[in-house]
């Protein structure tokens, strides 16, 4: 069966403790996991402020799931965030080639950008 890789950003109730978010994002996973599908990372980017309140909510924990599935499991995985009613939104898109290539590019660039700052802080500490 052909793989795809997808992105899905999630967008969960902020007002939970830090330990039941992290158990929606293992749930995430383990879905994606029980269904063969094969994760290449989670970025947390933690508590944001929305745009406009979203359930009475003005602030929410953005969740980035990048991982390689089969296309069928798309519609299990977006019904499962429909049932889970601390997910207030989600997004799941497939990425091309270019955007993989994007993905790869900004993470080489903030790598550098933490070396030069590193480097730095290093000179200014031996002045």
């Amino acid at each position: 069966m052909r793989k795809n890789t997808y992105e899905s950003v999630v967008i969960i109730n902020a007002a939970l403790e830090d330990s039941q978010v992290d158990q929606i994002v293992n749930q995430i996973q383990e879905s994606i996991t029980t269904h063969g599908g094969d994760i290449l990372e989670v970025e947390k980017w933690g508590r944001k402020r929305l745009a406009y309140a979203i359930k009475k909510a003005k602030s929410g924990y953005y969740v980035i799931f990048r991982f390689a599935s089969s296309t069928d499991f798309i519609s299990v995985l977006e019904r499962n965030y429909r049932l889970e009613e601390n997910i207030y939104r989600y997004l799941t898109i497939a990425l091309d080639k270019f955007a993989l290539e994007a993905i790869s590019k900004q993470k080489e660039a903030a790598a550098k950008a933490i070396e030069v700052e590193a480097a730095a802080n290093q000179d200014v500490t031996k002045e």
